[in-house]
């Protein structure tokens, strides 16, 4: 993996990512999060997606078939450095989510944390299995997190329960406001979204979204796959102007695999 932006930062390759091996301290350092505080107010939300070079967000269904090696590391330690993990039902079904096991978390990037960080789910019916893997399976230091609304049956709130926390915050729909906030009440200030579409084009149109960091897959899909972005809430298809604008910050390359980290352009 070699940085090649900025121009003047492309002085070598990033060493292999290992416990204490010098890259993964300079990944660690590129995709650093802000001070807390910043923003103020709110937690930091940072997206991390993939596309094929064609623009498409899947391929066979899932976004994984997108990934290599490199995309795969930074995955690893995106996911070690955020507090929790958020991602819809939808995307939580189709990649068949698990809870993050220690193996998979670098343990020098959760000094002073949990092992793991959990994963919240956005469900407004709660159509999750009780007794998934990801529910029934998830450690006591990082209970799955349910985000749902009282329009959800109270009898599958009820089964979720059993194994996750279940937070009810909305009434029909989940504002993308009520489930960042839901969650920093809880304590998380680094926000990682995995996806969907739905739910990372609904946190961009509220304009909450300070990060992306996008893998661009040297692949081609073709077909019908979405984008990485879809339709918010009240279904309009473009971003607000003042919301829409960001600001390159690095890219890494490996094997044809551009990894490109993007700030808010009145992000610092």
């Amino acid at each position: 993996m070699r940085q090649i932006f900025p121009a003047e930062a492309a002085d070598g390759p990033i060493g292999s990512v290992q416990p204490g091996g010098a890259g993964l301290a300079e990944i660690a350092r590129l995709y650093a999060y802000p001070a807390p505080g910043s923003p103020p107010g709110r937690p930091w939300v940072r997206a991390n997606m993939v596309a094929s070079a064609d623009g498409a967000a899947t391929a066979q269904g899932q976004s994984g078939a997108l990934s290599g090696d490199a995309d795969r590391q930074v995955f690893s330690v995106l996911r070690s450095l955020a507090d929790v993990i958020l991602a819809g039902a939808g995307t939580v079904r189709a990649e068949r989510y698990r809870p993050v096991r220690p193996a998979e978390a670098w343990a020098e990037l959760r000094q002073g944390r949990p092992p793991t960080p959990p994963i919240a789910v956005v469900t407004r019916l709660l159509d999750l299995d009780p007794e998934s893997p990801l529910l029934a399976d998830a450690p006591r230091h990082a209970r799955t997190i349910v985000l749902t609304t009282e329009a959800a049956p109270a009898d599958r709130r009820a089964a979720a329960g059993r194994h996750a926390d279940v937070i009810v915050a909305g009434r029909e729909l989940l504002s993308p406001a009520a489930v960042l906030g839901a969650l920093a009440e809880l304590g998380h200030q680094r926000i990682l979204i995995e996806g969907g579409p739905h739910l990372l084009g609904q946190v961009a149109a509220a304009g909450l979204l300070d990060e992306l960091c996008l893998t661009v897959s040297p692949l081609l899909a073709g077909g019908r796959a979405g984008r990485i972005l879809a339709a918010g809430a009240t279904g309009g298809d473009d971003i607000p102007a003042a919301q829409a604008g960001l600001r390159l910050a690095h890219v890494l390359t490996d094997s044809g695999y551009l990894l490109c980290r993007y700030l808010r352009q009145d992000e610092s």
